[in-house]
């Protein structure tokens, strides 16, 4: 019995158990699925689609509630592998989720992470174009585009100008997940420079494309983020690079000082505290292309930098509402501000609009003056994290 139980054990052990070499689709599904089966109350595995060639496009849940969504647990996502052979990001996610998995209860920032955040974590995004690959290049191999020789980077809607080109299916597939998960940070690994590189990708001069730059709303969030990533991986910072790349100063794109980052969170009631989903929730002066909007649960999350606050809440039909917050230096866990605001009326939910959580696929900027010729081709938006920021 003893050596059966000491078997398992080693059995259980080298199923998740992960090595440093590229992992194909075979292996890869392995490992997830392995994963899955022994960390089954910490995980959950799902495809979200089908590649061209009819490969599962997975996606693995983790969380202390990984099967479903609870409020004020804040759904975070990484995706990698969106060009074929560019392939060390799909590797650092099978690592990424190894690491999570086996340090839940031992190491305290990753239980923390776990206890505090639902991770979806999306290794290849393009497998079809990473077994194409054959010999992979600093700059470019075969394998880069999907199947039907498509860049899915720029397969998606676009803020700034018309993108009518073909919709592929795993581009598809990710559009219908943005619609079933209402998530609030993101994060793409890209390969072939070492940078951590924030929105916008493209833009207008409305967005500074005349002065070489093109900023949200929250550029200041975005700026320490980057910086922050940076920060913590010496190459990076040092501004080393794919060889005869371009170097980027301190490792990000543009130089800023950085903060902690906080933020708040919190649901919307109307005066008998009834959750109110599909209300506009921004900062008072930072006006969204595509603003934030409560979901079903009437929650919300704002990303920010400690100061002082306007809470703008807008509901069809009534005045905005205006709440003042302050997100101070520090808090208990480095955890956002919790801020429900209470409404002083009573919400008519079927009254209150139910938009498509997702924005339109329209450019947002349409009126505005067209994008600067020195502008790249549109790269689709990302989101970032403290924890790991994108690159490309």
């Amino acid at each position: 019995m003893d050596f059966a139980r000491l078997w398992l054990g080693l059995l259980l052990s080298l199923v998740t158990a992960l090595d440093f070499n590229y992992h194909h689709q075979e292996a890869m599904e392995a490992f997830l699925k392995s994963v899955a089966q022994n960390y089954s109350s910490l995980t959950q595995l799902h495809s979200i689609g089908k590649s061209v060639k009819g490969r599962n496009l997975w996606v693995l849940v983790v969380g202390r509630f990984p099967k479903e969504h609870r409020i004020g647990i804040p759904e975070f996502k990484y995706v990698a592998n969106m060009h074929g052979d560019e392939t060390v990001g799909r590797e650092l996610l099978l690592h990424l989720i190894e690491h999570l998995v086996t340090n839940d209860g031992k190491d305290p920032e990753i239980t923390n992470l776990i206890d505090g955040t639902r991770i979806h974590i999306m290794p290849s995004m393009n497998p079809d174009g990473f077994e194409a690959v054959r010999k992979p290049d600093c700059f470019y191999s075969n394998g880069r585009e999907n199947y039907n020789l498509y860049d899915l980077n720029r397969n998606f809607p676009d803020a700034f100008e018309f993108n009518n080109i073909s919709r592929q299916p795993e581009t598809e597939a990710v559009m219908k997940w943005l619609k079933m998960e209402t998530f609030v940070l993101s994060a793409n690994l890209h390969g072939g420079a070492l940078v951590a590189s924030y929105p916008f990708d493209n833009g207008v001069p409305a967005t500074g494309t005349l002065h070489s730059q093109s900023l949200t709303p929250d550029d200041d969030v975005f700026q320490h983020l980057a910086h922050t990533y940076a920060s913590r991986n010496p190459n990076m910072k040092k501004g080393d690079h794919c060889k005869n790349n371009v170097n980027f100063p301190n490792g990000v794109t543009n130089g800023y000082s950085w903060y902690p980052l906080l933020g708040v969170k919190g649901q919307v009631f109307d005066h008998n505290r009834i959750p109110l989903p599909n209300v506009i929730v921004e900062v008072q002066d930072r006006s969204h292309i595509c603003p934030y909007k409560t979901n079903r649960f009437g929650e919300y999350y704002l990303l920010l930098l400690p100061g002082s606050y306007v809470i703008n809440v807008t509901v069809p039909g009534h005045e905005p509402h205006l709440t003042k917050v302050v997100i101070p230096e520090k808090t208990q866990n480095f955890s956002a501000l919790k801020k429900d605001i209470l409404l002083p009326f009573q919400g008519q939910l079927d009254s209150i609009p139910v938009s498509n959580p997702s924005c339109p696929m329209s450019p947002f900027y349409r009126n505005l003056p067209s994008h600067s010729a020195a502008t790249k081709p549109s790269l689709f938006l990302f989101l970032v994290t403290v924890l790991h920021i994108f690159f490309k």
